[in-house]
């Protein structure tokens, strides 16, 4: 630590790591970019490290997972706030009669695959079977406590051999395509529904969606989608009359009840056919004031807090395992190791290469995006940072009449011991500025005060 505080670039690394909000594992380039008038070639600015500590500049590692980087998540996870919201309210590009459209908060959720104990609120208790029962295994199928939401045994069988485990991994691997079929389904009957064919379809209105995934405790992958009807032109049009909320709700919910995914025969296996679970949730998406707690509001901060979670919320790892041996040093629950085990098994299948189980066995065999969205829902990532460098400076206007060439390579990664002291540091007084902001705006002051 004196050592790092008495080079000479010292307080211009502290100028890149607060530029970078802190960030935990900074990636470190080395490089120019040189600005010039597209018309004349004149050159109207340059930038080169060569004049920065150790000729690089640190710029943010953007990992979304909490566990990795907070500082980055909590940028990952306003970026998302605006984007869910911008589909809701509109704003960033997005034409505010989105308001008025149709629309609906779904969770959609995995089916049984064995009893485990749930968490219970207030008299409630967790599979409270007078008689008792016991499984063919000799296991008792009665519980009987009450369980908080943080407790161990939320999320654990009642009998670990009763428990489907191959089922469990091939499930979270086929989600992605059950969700795909599932949009498909729902436009079909809205097509049914309307009287009109699916190629028909898209001359009258179109469905966007945009859709976070979330980790249950046994580690069984759900889905939560803010599902919307817009005109044939996207988000700036209005779906005609017909489109109402209601028939959008039926839609969803026949699509969802039918919507099937079949799995080859595999030797050993047998043959899968995959479907939500019964627990299906439709809410119609109300504006913000109104007294429903499914606010536009409430949904895009619902989504936001979740895309910053990761396997490692549910008691898992988010770190690829490269072999059993991986496996069996993480210091994880009996039920989530055999998870990874089962998916590492499963993948030496010829006939399941295409699941790349090895690769995605930390993550119980699910390989797909955090969020999703259809490409008309709203706003973009992409845009949003954009937008947010040229707010800073960073990046000049992009009006037409500047050139820019940029010529950047990798030089390194991460912190010291002594580097992510100090990073974390920063990170923690920025949190806490932030908050007294929020504060200060709930209370109807000024926020830079």
């Amino acid at each position: 630590m004196i050592r790092l505080v008495k080079e000479p670039g010292f307080q211009r690394w502290m100028e890149q790591i607060h530029f970078t909000g802190g960030c935990a594992a900074p990636v470190y380039l080395s490089g120019r970019t040189t600005t010039r008038d597209a018309a004349t070639g004149e050159v109207l600015g340059c930038y080169d490290t060569s004049n920065e500590p150790g000729g690089r500049l640190a710029v943010r590692c953007r990992n979304r997972r909490e566990s990795r980087c907070a500082p980055c998540s909590r940028l990952h996870s306003g970026d998302t706030f605006h984007l869910v919201r911008a589909g809701l309210l509109g704003g960033k590009g997005t034409s505010s009669r989105v308001a008025d459209h149709p629309r609906l908060f779904v969770t959609l959720t995995p089916p049984s695959f064995g009893a485990v104990h749930r968490a219970c609120s207030g008299t409630d208790r967790c599979h409270p079977r007078r008689n008792g029962g016991r499984c063919e295994h000799g296991r008792s199928l009665r519980c009987g406590q009450a369980h908080s939401a943080d407790a161990p045994a939320v999320g654990q069988p009642l009998c670990r051999d009763c428990y489907d485990y191959s089922a469990h991994c091939l499930w979270n691997a086929h989600t992605g395509e059950l969700w795909n079929r599932t949009t498909i389904t729902i436009r079909r009957h809205v097509a049914t529904a309307a009287g009109i064919t699916q190629t028909e379809l898209n001359r009258h209105l179109r469905v966007s969606f945009a859709k976070v995934a979330e980790y249950q405790r046994r580690g069984a992958i759900h889905f939560h989608a803010v599902i919307r009807l817009d005109g044939p032109n996207g988000p700036n049009g209005s779906p005609p009359d017909w489109a109402t909320t209601e028939l959008l709700e039926d839609a969803v919910r026949t699509a969802c009840g039918a919507v099937t995914v079949r799995m080859p025969y595999v030797p050993g296996l047998g043959e899968h056919a995959f479907r939500w679970g019964e627990q299906l949730d439709v809410h119609p998406v109300r504006s913000f004031g109104d007294d429903s707690p499914v606010t536009d509001q409430a949904v895009a901060a619902y989504v936001a807090k979740y895309v910053s979670k990761s396997v490692g919320d549910c008691g898992g790892t988010d770190r690829r395992v490269t072999s059993l041996d991986d496996i069996a040093l993480l210091p994880v629950a009996a039920h989530l190791r055999t998870l990874m085990i089962t998916c590492w098994r499963l993948g030496r299948l010829a006939e399941l290469n295409h699941l790349r189980l090895r690769a995605w066995a930390h993550a119980f065999g699910f390989r797909g995006h955090v969020l999703t969205k259809s490409r008309r829902y709203s706003t973009t990532y992409g845009a949003l940072r954009s937008a947010r460098a040229q707010h800073f400076g960073f990046l000049p206007p992009d009006n037409g009449t500047t050139a820019t060439e940029a010529a950047w390579r990798y030089v390194g990664s991460g912190h010291t011991l002594a580097e992510a002291e100090i990073a974390a540091g920063i990170a923690a007084d920025l949190a806490e500025l932030a908050e007294i902001r929020r504060d200060l705006v709930r209370h109807g002051g000024p926020p830079y005060d």
